[in-house]
C-alpha cells in the first residue's frame, strides 16, 4: 500500500492551467513512476474560462474523464462533440489515431480529472462514448469498464479487459468495502475518507494497492466521492 498525498504530485502550472499528475508526464519524468497497473495517466487538471488544449492528436489510448466542476467542452475529428459535466462519464478510444479538443466555454474554471489507460489491442477504430450516472446509491457504481463482471452494469464500456473504473458517493460516515484485486488505485475527488490500515485521507490524495484484500473505507464528516481503478495481472 502506497499514500500518495495531494501536494506531492508533479505540477504544470501556467496562466490558463493548473494540472497535477499522479504518474511522469510531460516533462516530469521519475523512471520509478511511470504508472500503475494498466494506468498510464491520472491528471488532476484546472482550466481557466475561454481557455484550453487545442486541437491535439492521440493513438492507442482508451481516455477517461470525469468533471468535477464546470463544463468541459470535447470535439474531435471523429465528428463526436459533446459537453461533459459532472455525473456524466466520457471515453474516448484513441486507436489507430485521433485528434480532438477540450474547451471551456464557460465563465468558470473547469476543473476534472482525466485518465489514460492501455487498450488491449492497438490500432482499434477510434470511437467515442459518454453517459450519465445515478450516484445516489451509497454504492461503487462502474463507470468504464472492460471487466467481464461489469459487462452488464457499466455505464462505459473501455477497451480493456483487464481495467474497470467505478466511483462512489458517500454520505457523511457510509463506508463501503473496495474490491479485491491485484492493482487498485483509490483517489479522493472530494471530502475526506478513513481507509482501513491507512488512516485519513484528504481532497486529492491516493492510494496505491498491490494485492488488495477488501479493505473498507469510510466517508468522512462532509461525505466524500471516490474514483477507484480496479485491475487485474497484465498477462
Amino acid at each position: 500500500m502506497e499514500i500518495h498525498r495531494a501536494d506531492e504530485r508533479f505540477r504544470t502550472a501556467n496562466e490558463w492551467l493548473d494540472s497535477r499528475h499522479s504518474f511522469s508526464f510531460g516533462p516530469h519524468y521519475d523512471p520509478a513512476n511511470v504508472g500503475f497497473g494498466f494506468l498510464l495517466a491520472h491528471n488532476d487538471e484546472t482550466v481557466a474560462p475561454g481557455t484550453g488544449f487545442g486541437t491535439h492528436p492521440h493513438q492507442d489510448l482508451e481516455i477517461v474523464t470525469w468533471v468535477l466542476r464546470g463544463a468541459l467542452a470535447h470535439r474531435d475529428s471523429q465528428g463526436n462533440s459533446g459537453e461533459v459535466h459532472p455525473g456524466l462519464a466520457q471515453r474516448m478510444s484513441a486507436g489507430s489515431g485521433i485528434q480532438h479538443s477540450e474547451w471551456n466555454d464557460g465563465p468558470d474554471p473547469v476543473h476534472y480529472v482525466q485518465m489514460w489507460v492501455r487498450p488491449d489491442r492497438l490500432d482499434l477504430s477510434p470511437s467515442y462514448e459518454q453517459a450519465e450516472l445515478d450516484l445516489t446509491t451509497g454504492e461503487l457504481v462502474p463507470v468504464a469498464s472492460g471487466l467481464a463482471k461489469h459487462a452488464t452494469t457499466t455505464a462505459i464500456r473501455l477497451n480493456q479487459r483487464s481495467a474497470g473504473l467505478s466511483v462512489a458517493r458517500l454520505t457523511p460516515g457510509a463506508a463501503i468495502t473496495l474490491p479485491a484485486a491485484p492493482y487498485l488505485h483509490l483517489f479522493v475527488t472530494a471530502g475526506t475518507a478513513n481507509l482501513e490500515n491507512a488512516g485519513d485521507l484528504g481532497t486529492a490524495d491516493a492510494v496505491r494497492l498491490t494485492g488488495s484484500d477488501g479493505e473498507r473505507v469510510t466517508a468522512g464528516a462532509a461525505g466524500t466521492e471516490l474514483l477507484i481503478w480496479e485491475m487485474l495481472d497484465r498477462t
